[in-house]
């Protein structure tokens, strides 16, 4: 079990195959990230978050901050929904599982008294310098990708 990720913390170190190319983090870039990770490719919730994030990416841009979204889906199945959604923003995927587990995001889930392990929907706010501004848990979409937005 991986402990909890906060803001002040550094933020894991961790390799990323994302749909426009190889990423690290720390990004070395000199700019900051936003790193949200989401359950599943085309559902209506991820699908509404990736398509925020994509309608709002030229203000993160103004501040610093580049963003990537992350599930345990496929490169094809990431390509596919950026294609569909009209995204612009890259997907990076993890299907080891060894990313959400660096940040915690892999839980055990309950739906209609189903368990199972999946991806807490989370978003990081992660500085040029590697470290975690803020961490949200738990994500309701609607309004979240503004609520990232307002803190930076």
């Amino acid at each position: 079990m991986s402990s909890v990720i906060s803001a002040g913390d550094a933020a894991p170190k961790v390799h990323l195959e994302t749909t426009s190319g190889k990423v690290s983090i720390p990004t070395g870039s000199g700019r900051g990230l936003i790193l949200f990770f989401y359950p599943k490719d085309n559902t209506p919730g991820c699908t509404n978050e990736a398509k925020d994030f994509t309608a709002m990416k030229d203000a993160f841009d103004k501040k610093g901050f580049d963003i990537i979204g992350i599930s345990r889906d496929s490169l094809a199945s990431h390509e596919k929904f950026i294609a569909k959604q009209e995204l612009s923003i890259p997907l990076a995927t993890d299907e080891d599982g060894s990313v959400c587990e660096a940040f915690g995001v892999w839980k055990e889930k309950n739906m209609y008294g189903r368990k199972f392990m999946g991806i807490e929907r989370s978003t990081f706010a992660i500085g040029a310098d590697g470290m975690i501004i803020e961490s949200w848990r738990k994500v309701r979409v609607k309004g979240h990708a503004e609520e990232v937005l307002s803190v930076l």
